[in-house]
């Protein structure tokens, strides 16, 4: 091939960003010239070539100017075939004319037109809108087109106006299921905390589906202030999953609320004015929030003689969010005898020794070393084993390393040592030692994934997903 065949298209591209040039300072002075300029257009965006389809839409967006044009560009649109004519209509949307949003909204309601083209008049439509759009593309959330149901959606997170959270709010209400659930993401999405108190009324419906969704979207936009209405959402939810993800929606707004010790106490005042039964209840959430006044609270259950009491209080301290109650939780263990308690207490261990904290990495090492020695079966051996990783020092890996000679061990030991390696900054001061154990590691593990990444790794090499197999 010729070396100079290849440079064509880009030297094309550069005469015809020139004569563009020429039209739009030429049109100051002929007023032929635009329309000379707008027909240059319509031959870019017809053009084959992505880069000549480039060059056009540019002249849409930035450099015709005026309703005039916009006008003008409106009327090209039937010239243009279909693919030519939604990128037109992206480029009409991000000009920021609003003189094209009539059109564009005939567009979005004309179900005879292709779909690409109704989605882009659709996004062109959030560019140029306010809250007098928001019940149209609400509806269009009903869309048998999951092209245009997407859309719409996304245009709902970007419609402008002061007014259109408020707007969106009021109009989940009237939504069937699949369409609140779509709302509740846009309202996410705007960081619309006008929606909360319509969400706290959601949060406690009969819907288990549409009660999780509320909870989830109450957990990135309720404030402290939300709180009971969010402790009502714990308690109408059902035990197991959905009990967890409420009580996580409510340490989510704790963890808003202030540091450590003070974010309980919002939950506290709310969870003060439940009957005993209910108090009971929000013991494992108070757990997940954690905070001195929250163990105050906790200890006083984990004392009781009440042997449900004493339960809910251990697993209360099982859900702590730091390592603040590592000493705790090893003195519990020390001291419980049902079987299930110990076992919850030693998973909690797990989970908390290698949390990144005030403690320096050589003290979470420590505890974690510690709780190696408390597990009794290769299952709570292996979960240690796993979280290891997240303590990024040569120590972890030196720790790591011995549980290759155990069979019952050895695969989590080596996803370990490979997940270590991933950090060149760990592993490039100490690469003899690294490469030594990664040669090992190829030899003997029987997951083509750790292979692959012992391999990679060794080389100084990144890894990702897709190289697996090449």
């Amino acid at each position: 091939m010729n070396p100079r065949g290849m440079l064509r298209p880009n030297w094309a591209v550069l005469l015809l960003v020139f004569g563009c040039f020429l039209s739009i300072t030429t049109a100051q002075e002929s007023p032929d010239a635009n329309a000379d300029l707008l027909k240059l257009v319509v031959e870019l965006l017809n053009d084959p070539d992505k880069e000549m389809r480039a060059v056009g839409l540019e002249q849409v967006r930035t450099e015709l100017k005026g309703e005039a044009a916009t006008k003008q560009l409106l009327a090209l649109l039937p010239q243009l075939n279909s693919n030519a004519q939604a990128s037109l209509i992206s480029a009409l949307g991000e000009r920021g004319d609003a003189t094209a949003k009539p059109e564009l909204l005939k567009l979005v309601k004309d179900d005879s037109a292709a779909e690409g083209i109704r989605a882009a008049a659709i996004q062109a439509v959030a560019a140029l809108g306010s809250e007098a759009e928001a019940d149209l593309l609400v509806g269009l959330l009903t869309a048998k087109s999951e092209e245009l149901k997407k859309a719409a959606q996304a245009s709902l997170v970007k419609l402008p106006g002061p007014g259109t959270s408020k707007v969106l709010a009021a109009a989940m209400k009237k939504q069937g299921l699949p369409q609140q659930m779509l709302l509740m993401d846009v309202l996410v999405a705007r960081k619309a905390g006008e929606a909360v108190p319509g969400l706290l009324t959601v949060a406690v419906n009969d819907n288990a589906e549409l009660r999780g969704a509320a909870v989830k979207a109450l957990g990135q936009l309720a404030s402290a202030q939300d709180l009971p209405g969010l402790v009502a959402a714990v308690l109408k939810s059902e035990p197991g999953k959905e009990r967890e993800a409420a009580e996580k929606a409510v340490m989510f707004v704790c963890q808003r609320s202030g540091g450590p010790d003070e974010r309980c106490q919002p939950l506290i005042i709310a969870i003060e004015k439940l009957s005993p039964g209910e108090q009971l209840a929000m013991l494992s959430t108070l757990g997940r929030v954690g905070g001195k006044g929250a163990l105050e609270l906790v200890e006083q259950r984990i004392s009781s003689r009440d042997a449900k009491e004493h339960e809910l209080g251990v697993k209360s301290v099982c859900n702590w969010p730091d390592a603040s109650v590592a000493a705790r939780l090893l003195k519990l263990y020390a001291a419980e005898a049902r079987p299930e308690l110990k076992a919850a207490l030693l998973a909690a261990l797990i989970r908390i020794a290698p949390l990144p904290d005030q403690r320096t990495p050589a003290e979470r090492l420590a505890l974690l070393e510690q709780v190696m020695q408390l597990c009794s079966k290769d299952g709570e051996r292996n979960q240690v084993l796993k979280r290891a990783p997240a303590i990024r020092t040569i120590e972890t890996f030196r720790f790591v390393v011995p549980y290759l000679d155990q069979p019952a061990l050895a695969a989590q030991a080596q996803e370990a040592i490979v997940e270590l390696a991933h950090h060149r900054n760990l592993r490039e001061p100490n690469k003899d030692e690294f490469a030594r154990i990664l040669d090992r590691v190829m030899a003997e593990s029987k997951d083509e994934i750790v292979r692959d990444r012992a391999q990679r790794y060794k080389n100084g090499q990144t890894w990702d997903r897709k190289s697996v197999g090449r």
